[in-house]
């Protein structure tokens, strides 16, 4: 028989007994997609989360529970759940090793034959030691050799650091460790199930936005922002410079950025926010490009930004709405995009970065007070107003920017 369970009021939403569905009779698990599997027996279940082999096994129930719980909240299951992350932290280090090898390699040669090319280059009648030293300025400066450090930060270094970091975690998953974990990983799980259609709304506007510049023409010029044209009086293009983006990998990125940020504001903030942070901080983010960096520029980073500088000072404000875990990875999250900046600064627009970032911190300071409630603000008539109004904006400038693209306009 399942006991009830005594709910606590003042607990936040994803920490009730029923953030969860109802537990079924028996024993089973539910996985990522919610699909439920039965088990015959505890024994089964066991092995289920022992032997899981990619973190599969999100939910699970057992007789005496009323609600899906996580394993880690499962009685006896430490042994279990050491097994599985000791093999996942394990493979994820050797994959990661291998990755760090081959970018340290690639990385490596990029670097030699950038030097090589620019010592040839250079005059021969300096002596060696100014050739040398010539070779080596032009080839920190070179473009290639930036890209390819990017690159490896990117996708080498900075997986291979997380991944060492959890292996290294190991030594504190004890009993206590895996109950001061539950906080964050309850709350990331329960996150990850909630709906945000508004967010989905402007992923899928700079996917079209993306769309239309596979096409044949100048998108940047079209909608970019291009500093001189905006001098010159073209201010909308502060509107459709951010649903453009230079590539597949940058699109990609921001996309993965704009589908989780987005959801954890539209979930917590409510959806008005949403929009009117995003749009406030890509405005502001852009005008600071305008104003410090020359070059064009294109990306929803400003707006990105803008919610990760929202959600630091307004979970700051609202400390019991999310668990201190999960506050952590989004204060580091701006430290590893400060250093992913400034390695590559020769393609990143640091300027919108830090604009859009501050517009998000300010808006959130202004608009929602310090609170010691665990329940999420509810949206009143006048957000709802200016929030349509804001979405509104963005919906005419994704339309507007693929307008210009399509129609062939040059700038």
């Amino acid at each position: 028989m399942k006991e009830p369970i005594q709910e606590n009021p003042d607990a936040p939403v994803w920490a009730r007994h029923d953030a969860f569905p109802p537990a079924p009779d028996g024993y089973g698990w539910q996985d990522a997609k919610g699909r439920s599997h039965a088990c015959d027996s505890g024994d089964a279940l066991t092995a289920a989360i022992r032997d899981d082999p990619d973190g599969s096994v999100t939910l699970v129930w057992a007789p005496g529970y009323q609600q899906m719980i996580l394993p880690e909240e499962l009685a006896d299951m430490g042994a279990a759940l050491r097994s599985a992350r000791e093999r996942w932290t394990r493979d994820d280090l050797a994959d990661a090793t291998i990755k760090l090898r081959w970018g340290g390699l690639i990385l490596f040669i990029c670097g030699v034959w950038t030097f090589y090319g620019s010592y040839v280059l250079t005059s021969a009648a300096a002596d060696a030691g100014s050739r040398f030293k010539a070779a080596a300025l032009k080839t920190l400066e070179s473009t290639e050799a930036g890209l390819a450090a990017l690159v490896f930060l990117m996708f080498a270094f900075i997986p291979w650091y997380q991944a060492r970091k959890r292996r290294a975690e190991m030594a504190n998953w004890t009993e206590a460790g895996i109950a001061a974990a539950v906080p964050t990983l309850r709350f990331e799980t329960w996150l990850e199930r909630q709906t945000a259609p508004v967010t989905r709304v402007l992923l899928g506007l700079i996917t079209v936005v993306g769309l239309a510049q596979l096409l044949p023409s100048d998108a940047l010029a079209a909608a970019g922002l291009l500093k001189e044209s905006y001098a010159q009086g073209e201010w909308w293009r502060l509107f459709t410079a951010p649903f453009l983006h230079g590539n597949i990998v940058h699109f990609l990125m921001n996309a993965m950025a704009l589908a989780y940020l987005g959801k954890r504001v539209e979930v917590f903030a409510r959806w008005p926010h949403l929009a009117m942070v995003f749009l406030f901080s890509a405005s502001v983010g852009g005008m600071a490009s305008a104003r410090l960096v020359a070059a064009p520029s294109v990306g929803a980073s400003g707006g990105l930004m803008g919610w990760l500088g929202f959600l630091l000072v307004f979970e700051t404000l609202h400390a019991r709405l999310v668990p201190r875990g999960a506050r952590r990875r989004l204060a580091a999250g701006v430290v590893l995009t400060a250093v992913i900046g400034l390695v590559g600064y020769r393609f990143i627009d640091n300027a919108a970065h830090a604009g859009g970032l501050l517009a998000g911190m300010l808006y959130a300071a202004i608009v929602f007070p310090a609170s010691s409630s665990p329940e999420r603000p509810r949206s009143n008539m006048v957000d709802r107003i200016a929030g349509s109004l804001a979405l509104g904006v963005l919906l005419a400038s994704a339309g507007f920017a693929v307008w210009r693209i399509t129609a062939g306009h040059p700038g």
